[in-house]
């Protein structure tokens, strides 16, 4: 590799192996996500670990490439995992609600698509004004600077690979022996008899979950799992003592007072933690909507520098066209009525500007990882069915429209986000942002494409949000039927319980202003608890031994620097991608024979005590791993 590359060589950004390593990995990624959120509720970027990967093939493989391919690759790959995220927190609603009994392939396609390319096209004249002249300097965007010092910094080439690849597989094999050979229990869980109520406690044992923990941190990893706590550690045992306790095991009872009551606390939470978001940034949503706006007229202006140059206006609007005919004609399919059609496709672009605004501005301040784009889908749902309702439309027509209206706007949302994240990254290193914004609209095209058939596999080989015992739980999709089945098709929900939840919520957010007006580095946010509430404790467990790992870490290596700490987190960061990459692989993989019939998995030992000493096994060798990784650099 050249060491010394021309001034044009350095201009090189998009290329033919640029696009296909960002499509390859982006393909994984979002194949990972697909299944990690209808596992655990939550997903992870896939920015930082594709620019890692990127860099070890490009430099460390190939002996060439320049920081703008490898920001091309990373921009490419987040793109198609950010609109799964949308995908799965919505439309496998359709199918839990009962209005679909299977995943069309061209509608489910087309909300990605429809969400995903709004998400992009309506932050384009939002760039010039959050990013490129944030005055105030407010809007940090943090994974876009860290992603940016990843690209600075990382010259490490075929170690970093490596290190993914021996995760990856790691991942494989502790999936398999949990569905393929019953060696590992799935979950370890339990419940005892206290007087006239129970207490339970649990973990499931999953080396993606102690990734995500790794990846979102200790913060994020603690209101998770304080949630879960919420629901099952506090309000089980209490739901008992005024409710009788039935008869029989345990453990089922706490498993029945859960799913149909204490989630629904969540639900609560969630509706009051993205009103609260909206509320809390209304002065910020004010300023983006009017900058749009000024930035559309702007991308009139010619003669701007290569590194702020965005899509030209003619373009954008061509592809907003487009889309807008789009989304009529989705919804005519989705719906049958063209009156539904065309009233659903003008909420649906609406409320996909507003918060693609909000999603772009709140992630610069607080990061992707801390973006309600659940309660904005909540926000953004129970506008779509106020609109239905009063022209009239209940039922199956109803349901159809509101979540297809919401599964856009999702998409959207969590596009944006990411979108944004990248974005800054490639400010930072100095990319165009034309280039990035083209290879945005590919990267969400191709991935989109895989995401139907994986689900219709999953549903057939685990079965999504059906409750039933080894099923993928889907918890946003869950509670998006719920509301839709209220809304539209005569159910009900336990009010008490969503009412109690939003106490729950409002006592947090005060608990969270006094936290920020005391400087606090701690914040206890909404959204993260109220997802803890709404999942299973046994998630939460291992994300939050997760995110405790990243602390022990990173205090372990404080006397040795900020680079020290700095390679340790990088590192444990790519372990983590890839023991979810791997997981995921493998229970994509597990499902095709289920899915044919093959009884899986075969019972061997499934030992309580072999399954925790596995779990702890593998943690204990990403800290040994990171911890060296770290100690290396001094």
């Amino acid at each position: 590799m050249n060491p010394h590359p021309t001034p044009a060589q350095q201009l090189v950004e998009i290329s033919g192996r640029a696009i296909i390593l960002g499509l390859a990995i982006g393909t994984v990624m979002t194949a990972a996500n697909t299944y990690l959120g209808l596992y655990a509720g939550m997903t992870v970027s896939a920015s930082i670990p594709a620019a890692i990967v990127s860099m070890g093939i490009l430099r460390g493989v190939l002996r060439r490439g320049t920081i703008l391919e490898n920001n091309i690759v990373q921009t490419m790959a987040s793109a198609g995992e950010s609109v799964a995220a949308g995908i799965i927190f919505t439309v496998p609603a359709l199918v839990i609600a009962g209005v679909w009994t299977q995943f069309h392939y061209w509608q489910v396609t087309m909300i990605g698509l429809l969400g995903g390319v709004l998400g992009v096209l309506f932050m384009i004249p939002l760039r010039r004004t959050l990013i490129a002249d944030d005055a105030d300097k407010e809007l940090i965007y943090p994974e876009g600077v860290a992603c940016a010092q990843v690209l600075e910094a990382g010259q490490e080439g075929g170690r970093s690979l490596g290190r993914i690849l021996i995760a990856v597989i790691v991942g494989v094999l502790f999936k398999s022996a949990i569905g393929v050979v019953a060696i590992l229990r799935g979950v370890v869980e339990g419940a005892v008899r206290l007087g006239n109520t129970l207490l339970y406690f649990g973990t499931d044992v999953s080396v993606a979950l102690l990734g995500v923990g790794v990846i979102v941190g200790l913060e994020v990893a603690t209101l998770v799992f304080a949630g879960g706590a919420i629901g099952w550690i506090v309000s089980i045992p209490i739901y008992y003592i005024v409710t009788p306790l039935p008869e029989g095991e345990v453990l089922d009872a706490a498993w029945t007072a859960w799913s149909g009551q204490i989630r629904y606390m969540g639900v609560g939470a969630m509706i009051i933690g993205g009103l609260w978001s909206m509320i809390r940034i209304r002065s910020g949503i004010v300023k983006g909507l009017r900058e749009a706006f000024s930035g559309i007229r702007s991308q009139y202006s010619v003669s701007r520098e290569r590194t702020d140059q965005d899509l030209p206006t003619a373009q954008t609007a061509v592809i907003l066209l487009l889309a807008g005919i789009a989304t009529v004609v989705l919804y005519q399919m989705l719906t049958g009525s063209m009156t539904i059609a065309m009233v659903a496709g003008v909420v649906m672009i609406i409320a996909s500007f507003f918060f693609v605004a909000v999603s772009s501005y709140i992630v610069g301040l607080v990061g992707s990882s801390n973006n309600p784009v659940s309660g904005m889908t909540i926000c953004a749902l129970l506008f779509a069915s106020v609109v239905l309702l009063l022209l009239g439309m209940t039922g199956t027509a109803g349901t159809l429209g509101a979540l297809g209206v919401a599964g856009v706007v999702c998409c959207a949302a969590a596009t944006a986000g990411d979108t944004s994240q990248d974005l800054k990254t490639g400010y930072l290193v100095k990319a165009t942002p034309r280039r990035q914004q083209l290879t945005q609209f590919v990267g969400v095209l191709f991935p989109t494409l895989i995401i139907a058939p994986i689900l219709t596999l999953l549903h057939q080989g685990y079965g999504i949000g059906t409750g039933a015992e080894g099923s993928l739980r889907a918890p946003q999709a869950t509670l998006f039927a719920s509301i839709a089945q209220a809304l539209f098709g005569g159910g009900s929900l336990p009010w008490t319980m969503v009412l109690i939840g939003m106490g729950i919520a409002v006592a947090l957010i005060v608990t969270d202003e006094a936290l920020r007006k005391g400087g606090s580095r701690f914040r206890a946010h909404v959204m993260p608890v109220a997802v803890g509430i709404y999942l299973p404790l046994s998630l939460s467990t291992p994300i939050f031994a997760g995110g405790l790992l990243a602390w022990i870490l990173a205090r372990s290596l404080a006397k040795q620097g900020e680079k020290a700490q700095s390679s340790a987190n990088h590192t444990a960061i790519l372990i983590g991608s890839g023991l979810i990459a791997g997981e995921a692989i493998a229970g994509i993989l597990i499902a095709f024979p289920r899915t044919a019939g093959v009884e899986l998995p075969v019972p061997l030992l499934e030992s309580d005590i072999i399954s925790i000493a596995a779990l702890l096994g593998v943690t204990a060798w990403v800290y040994v791993a990171s911890n060296r990784s770290g100690a290396s650099q001094n």
